[in-house]
Parts: C-alpha cells; sequence; structure tokens
C-alpha cells in the first residue's frame, strides 16, 4: 500500500520545472522569515547554482553559435530575405525599446559584489577598444576567463570556416551542440534548488527590500514586451503594409502567443505557427523555412531580456551609461537574442556577454542570470509568447508586402 503512493519527492519530480521553481520560490521566502539565521547559511545552495551557470555558459555559447552558423545552408536567405529583414528589425527594435525603459524606469538589484573588482568603462571609446581587444583574444583564453565577445567572435570564424567542411563534419557539430544543451537543461534542472538558496540567503542578510526590486524589474521587463507587441511590431507592420496592422497582429497574439505562453517553448510552437500560416493562405515553401529559422533567431522578447537585466545591473553598480553606449549595446543585444538557446531560460545564459561590455565580471553577470531565473516564472512566458507570435506576424507582413508589390 505504501509502495503504490507516491512519495513527496516523487510528487514534487513529477511537477513542471514552473511549479518547482515557484515552490523554491515561496520556500526560500518563508526560510528567510521563520530562521533567518539557517536561511543565511542556504548561501552555499546558491553559490553552487551560480557556478554551475558560470561553467556551463562559455562552452554554450561558443558551440551553439558555431554550430548554427556551420549548418545554415548556402543561398537560404534568398528565399526569405524580405523577412529575415524583418526579424533583424524587429529585435533591433525591442533592443532600443529596452534601453529607452530601462534609463526611463531603472532598476536596482541586491547583488553580492565585495571581493570582486568592477572596472567602469570611461565612455564608448573605451568600451569599443575593449570590445577589440576581446574581440582578437586567444580563443583558450577567452573561454576560461569567460571573455564572451572573443568567444562570440571565435564562434562566428570557426562556423563560417567549418561551413565549407562535409556533411559528417557538420553534423559532428551539430550533435556537439545537443550534447552542450542537454548539459544546460540538466543544471537548469537545479535551479528550484539554486532559487531556493539564493532568495533565502539574500533575503536574510539584505531583507525583503529586494523583493520589490524584482517586481520594479519584472514590470519593466512586462512592460517592455506589451510595448513591443502592441505598438512596436504594429508600426513595423504597417511600415511594410500601408493598412491596419492591428488585426493581423491580434490574430497572431491570439492564436500564437496564448499558446506559446504556457508551453514555454518557441519550438514547441512551431506546430501551431505552421498551422496559423497555412490559415493566413500564405505561400508553403516561405512559412515552411521562415517559422522554424524565426524560432532560433526571431527573439525580440530575448533581447528585451538581455537588455533590461545587463542595464539593471549597470545601474546597480553606479556605472554611467552614455547614448552612443547604449546604441551598442542594443546591437550586441540583438546579436546576443538570435543565438539564444531553447531551452528554458536560454536567453539569461547571454546576460554576461552584454555585461561584459561594461566591465561586469562573471562573478556578478551570474548572479543577474540567477535574480532572472526567480522572475522568470513570467517572464520566460511573456518572452515566448512575443518571439513566437512575431514569427507568424513577420512572415505574414513580409508575404503579403510582397504580393501587394507583384
Amino acid at each position: 500500500m505504501t509502495a503504490s503512493s507516491p512519495s513527496l519527492l516523487q510528487r514534487l519530480k513529477g511537477l513542471s520545472l514552473v511549479s518547482q521553481i515557484i515552490i523554491g520560490l515561496i520556500a526560500g521566502i518563508a526560510l528567510a522569515l521563520i530562521a533567518p539565521e539557517v536561511a543565511k547559511s542556504t548561501a552555499f545552495i546558491g553559490k553552487v547554482f551560480v557556478s554551475a551557470l558560470k561553467a556551463v555558459a562559455p562552452i554554450l555559447v561558443f558551440v551553439l553559435v558555431m554550430a548554427s552558423i556551420a549548418n545554415h545552408r548556402h543561398g537560404q536567405e534568398t528565399h526569405i530575405r524580405p523577412i529575415l529583414f524583418l526579424y533583424l528589425l524587429g529585435t533591433f527594435a525591442a533592443a532600443v525599446v529596452a534601453v529607452v525603459a530601462s534609463m526611463m524606469f531603472p532598476s536596482n538589484l541586491v547583488l553580492s559584489t565585495h571581493d570582486v573588482a568592477v572596472t567602469a568603462p570611461g565612455g564608448i571609446a573605451e568600451v569599443l577598444q575593449s570590445l577589440v581587444l576581446s574581440v582578437v583574444d586567444n580563443p583558450v583564453s577567452a573561454l576560461m576567463n569567460a571573455n564572451f565577445i572573443g568567444i562570440l567572435a571565435w564562434a562566428i570564424g570557426m562556423g563560417i570556416a567549418i561551413r565549407h567542411a562535409g556533411e559528417t563534419t557538420r553534423e559532428v557539430l551539430g550533435d556537439l551542440s545537443n550534447g552542450v544543451t542537454l548539459i544546460v537543461r540538466l543544471v537548469i534542472r537545479f535551479a528550484p534548488l539554486g532559487i531556493f538558496g539564493l532568495v533565502a540567503s539574500t533575503l536574510a542578510t539584505s531583507g525583503f527590500d529586494a523583493l520589490v526590486g524584482y517586481v520594479h524589474l519584472l514590470a519593466v521587463l512586462l512592460g517592455c514586451m506589451l510595448f513591443v507587441a502592441l505598438v512596436m511590431n504594429p508600426l513595423i507592420v504597417f511600415w511594410k503594409l500601408r493598412r491596419n496592422p492591428y488585426p493581423l497582429v491580434i490574430t497572431c497574439l491570439r492564436e500564437s502567443g496564448i499558446t506559446a505562453f504556457f508551453t514555454r517553448s518557441s519550438a514547441a510552437n512551431i506546430p501551431v505557427n505552421l498551422e496559423l500560416s497555412k490559415r493566413l493562405g500564405l505561400h508553403e515553401d516561405t512559412y515552411s523555412v521562415s517559422i522554424p529559422l524565426g524560432a532560433t533567431i526571431n527573439m525580440a522578447g530575448a533581447a528585451i531580456t538581455i537588455t533590461v537585466l545587463t542595464l539593471a545591473a549597470v545601474n546597480t553598480l553606479g556605472i554611467t551609461v552614455d547614448i552612443p553606449t547604449a546604441i551598442l549595446l542594443s546591437v550586441v543585444a540583438a546579436i546576443c537574442a538570435c543565438g539564444a538557446s531553447g531551452v528554458a531560460g536560454g536567453s539569461l545564459l547571454l546576460i554576461p556577454l552584454a555585461c561584459s561590455l561594461f566591465g561586469i565580471p562573471s562573478e556578478i553577470a551570474m548572479q543577474v542570470v540567477a535574480v532572472g531565473f526567480i522572475i522568470g516564472v513570467l517572464q520566460d512566458s511573456a518572452e515566448t509568447a512575443l518571439n513566437s507570435s512575431t514569427d507568424v506576424l513577420f512572415t505574414a507582413a513580409a508575404c503579403l508586402g510582397e504580393e501587394q508589390k507583384a
């Protein structure tokens, strides 16, 4: 009789990751309230989780970007060039919206910065100099020291070179990418425990003001995503079609966005988007390529997440950001978003790359990633809904725009 009834641990294992994270969050808050001294000792659990993220992030960026470029088919872009342009324009516009919102409503986070040296850049010239030096860094050194700009540069270079290699080589690289993604999934499975330790120790040490910062940060993130979905994207569609964009926008949000919100996976939402594209009467040869590609590179929500969290860290550390540097951040965030992993919370692992522009070390950047996991219950769902619905929206806008020209 005992064997037939599942234990508490088995029931917890059967829950979704989102539910487990919520339980970890609630348990951390409860422990900080009931036993603050005990809660402080859970800091070790949080440190282990942050260290694991720090370990997997550099190799994840290197392998995923290299594999995606190496396996890109020659001539593929000639069939969907207008859609690719809209994808990139929408992602960059989302990053710009996030920069403006972060400057209008700056967020503060509770970060542990003791024993960590932060060298703030003096301006755009210093940022560019640092950028160039990071690009030409030794690849082994870049991976060891989490120099994400150098990692990205070498990944792009190696990816372009391997595009001319044999099919077997590219298949091996694809398998390697899948293997790294599997390890990342394993690390993220421990997010509930890591968040429990981080929340409990942070609240016990810094008080419950930290929660206010998380609510403010989440409000900025969701506000940016709503603005992009209901204002920025319709403007882009209107520019392309020269007619009222909202019927198409609302259809995409209703038919694709709501499903993606609950599945929290752009890849899992591909069949929904393909069916919607068919019902909208789009060309099958076009949407059969653009929808799966959009699930990989059309990442307006990810660009917002990367930008807002990076600027929250910048504001917390008292680093001044000028307009040219903010524009550069928007470009970097858009590029990072295009390389975001398909796993839940994949965009969060690219935050250190953007943080490196401002001289923020990996130790602090990974704490920001952990904060992202804490608010990720809503953030990741909204991000996926924006990303996936925009895939259909821009595909439809480009197809209808080409028909109008014809």
